[in-house]
């Protein structure tokens, strides 16, 4: 929640106050169908992976996270913004399989907090997938300040609920340390992810982002059993883990490959059309491959158009013809 008023406060200065990016045009009809949806869902996913740590370990919940990619396309397929195919429903089973393996390695298994964790997953996907259908739909494009300046707000209203009435009435003030430098800069460390992601995807592309998640969630697994003594795995844990990242990375290819070849078909269907488009009367008399088009010839003598004719033409023409 604090994380949320801070990003919100920060691209409110960015873009009233310092005018650093425009705002967008944005309606009420597009803010109650697109903004306060994906801001629900986002607030939902931070409320429960959150809660989740309170239950598991760290490198569990990386763990889990491998489950990712298995919500997406499942809320994906549900919506329609993606087909079922056969390749990537059974890639979605191998990661299932390693996430089961895993859990049933884990020492300090919880299910509360594994319910926790996978609800946030499930959100997260929403999130995606609304985003990817309500603003595209819309026409809107957001960069990281002004995604923050309009989502962020009312993420911070939707997590102000659930802290008023399930952590609000245990809180004693007396008890609470509030340590300003702590807060401030971990604030600070929250809105520079948020940068840092939406210019990661902008500078080099989404492909990067899915490399780069797996590598940290192998770091953050790693530091968490150096520094949490209840972050324990076992030989189970890794082999199930490994299983399941073995699953990612072939969704990662999958949707690279994907990629590769609607960019090729693309950039063909561009090019033959470019073609057409530059089959026509060269002034240089270079030759044309069409064989319909219309050549002049610029070395015949000049007539004057007979006034009967409708279309007037300078020179002889000559209709080359298969």
């Amino acid at each position: 929640m604090i994380h949320m008023g801070f990003s919100g406060a920060v691209a409110f200065f960015l873009i009233r106050i310092f005018k650093v990016v425009s705002p967008v045009k944005m309606t009420f009809r597009i803010y109650a169908s697109c903004v306060i949806p994906i801001s629900a869902f986002f607030a939902s996913s931070l409320w429960f992976g959150n809660t989740a740590y309170l239950h598991i370990s760290v490198a569990f919940i990386q763990m889990l996270k491998a489950l990712m990619p298995v919500a997406t396309f499942i809320v994906a397929v549900l919506c329609g913004t993606d087909k079922l195919r056969w390749d990537v429903f059974l890639n979605m089973v191998l990661v299932s399989v390693g996430v089961v393996v895993s859990s049933y390695g884990e020492i300090n298994f919880n299910v509360i907090g594994t319910l926790y964790q996978v609800t946030g997953i499930f959100a997260e996907a929403l999130r995606l997938v609304l985003t990817q259908v309500l603003l595209q739909k819309k026409g809107l494009t957001l960069n990281p300040i002004t995604s923050l300046y309009y989502i962020a707000p009312c993420s911070f209203v939707f997590l102000f609920v659930p802290w008023y009435f399930l952590e609000q009435p245990g809180m004693e003030v007396s008890q609470i340390q509030f340590n300003t430098w702590i807060f401030f800069s971990n604030a600070v460390c929250a809105l520079l992810l948020n940068f840092s992601i939406f210019l990661v995807i902008g500078r080099t592309g989404a492909v990067t982002v899915r490399v780069a998640g797996v590598l940290k969630d192998w770091i953050l697994i790693a530091l968490s059993t150096l520094i949490f003594p209840e972050s324990m795995i076992t030989g189970l844990n890794i082999i199930g883990y490994a299983i399941a990242l073995c699953g990612v990375v072939l969704y990662n290819y999958l949707k690279v490959k994907e990629s590769a070849q609607n960019t090729t078909e693309r950039i063909t269907k561009d090019w033959v059309l470019e073609k057409k488009s530059s089959d026509v009367y060269r002034p240089d008399g270079s030759s044309n491959s069409d064989d319909n088009a219309v050549v002049i010839d610029e070395e015949a003598p000049l007539v004057p158009p007979k006034s009967s004719s409708r279309l007037s033409h300078i020179g002889r023409t000559q209709i080359q013809a298969k």
